[in-house]
């Protein structure tokens, strides 16, 4: 992830985050959790993270405070990864100095994100169009009237279209952040900053963004037992029948509760559990595709290659060259 300068050695791969009047605090605070916090004990180079604003002092949303002292739009001609500003109100465009920085940084091939309304500054700048995207679902339906050229997926956590990424709520910012990671580092570094955060591991981009009942209402109801049993079981042929069955409930009350909690059905949750221990064996060194199938409980090889590159983009043996443990970058 580090980038080789032809001048000198390889620098940290730079993250620059747009703060623009009006921005939301929290997605700076993920930003800079995710990015910006020194992690040594992961033996590895981090990122540089890097604030900058079109203005030498920006007012935070609702006015909660100024944010003074940073540097200025400049930072993003050599980032790697630029966040774009979230958009207090959407239907107010961003600055042009800003929309300029934005178009500058794709066209030379950075890694374009945002969280929450950020993406009406994608969209705005240009470089959503005919791609898909998310943004939160309170804006759904102003986005779609706005930027009808942008495919939009409304009710989804986030978008990976390779070199723009785009999130959904507030609290989705964290997910694509852990998302960006586990792309650049591998599952298992994803997965100590996860519980850094006392946060979710992993949440699949495509899960819903609004679930009807986050909490159940009494803690009897709760998943979390039968999560934990899942997991010691995954090397097993596990069905959803088999699931069912331990939980004591029909399957058709297990896809409810399953929607109702974690906002998916047991089949993908399942499934997203299994790719991660996949990616943890590969990282470690496991080198045989057919042993890495068998202990997730993928069943094959060709299923292996089929799902990690369906939620990776990568094929088992380019991922195991790319993350495995106790090599140099």
């Amino acid at each position: 992830m580090s980038k080789q300068s032809s001048q000198g050695p390889a620098r940290p791969h730079k993250v620059v985050v747009i703060v623009g009047e009006g921005s939301n605090p929290f997605e700076l605070g993920v930003a800079t959790e995710l990015f910006g916090l020194r992690r040594p004990e992961l033996d590895r180079e981090w990122y540089e993270l890097v604030l900058c604003t079109p203005e030498p002092a920006v007012r935070m949303h609702s006015g909660f405070f100024q944010l003074t002292g940073v540097a200025g739009l400049d930072q993003v001609d050599d980032a790697d990864t630029v966040i774009v500003p979230n958009r207090p109100d959407p239907e107010v465009p961003p600055t042009p100095e800003v929309l300029d920085a934005v178009r500058r940084a794709a066209a030379r091939g950075a890694r374009l994100v945002s969280f929450c309304t950020g993406a009406f500054t994608l969209a705005a700048a240009g470089v959503l169009d005919g791609g898909r995207a998310t943004t939160h679902w309170r804006w759904v339906d102003l986005f779609a009237a706005m930027y009808p050229e942008v495919k939009l997926e409304p009710d989804v956590l986030f978008v990976d279209e390779g070199n723009v990424l785009t999130a959904a709520g507030s609290a989705a910012a964290l997910d694509l952040g852990l998302h960006l990671i586990r792309r650049d580092h591998g599952a298992e570094i994803a997965n100590a900053v996860s519980r850094r955060l006392v946060y979710t591991a992993h949440r699949d981009g495509g899960q819903r963004q609004f679930i009807d009942q986050p909490v159940p209402p009494v803690a009897d109801t709760s998943l979390a037992p039968l999560l934990t049993w899942i997991r010691e079981e995954l090397a097993s042929p596990l069905t959803i029948a088999d699931i069912a069955a331990h939980a004591a409930m029909s399957q058709a009350t297990l896809h409810r509760h399953f929607q109702a909690e974690l906002g998916t059905t047991p089949l993908a949750w399942l499934t997203a559990e299994r790719v991660s221990l996949a990616c943890r064996l590969l990282e470690a060194g496991e080198i045989r595709l057919d042993a890495v199938a068998r202990q997730s409980g993928l069943g094959t090889a060709t299923n292996l290659r089929i799902q990690l590159r369906r939620r990776t983009g990568l094929t088992p043996s380019n991922y195991r060259r790319r993350f495995t443990l106790n090599t140099s970058e």
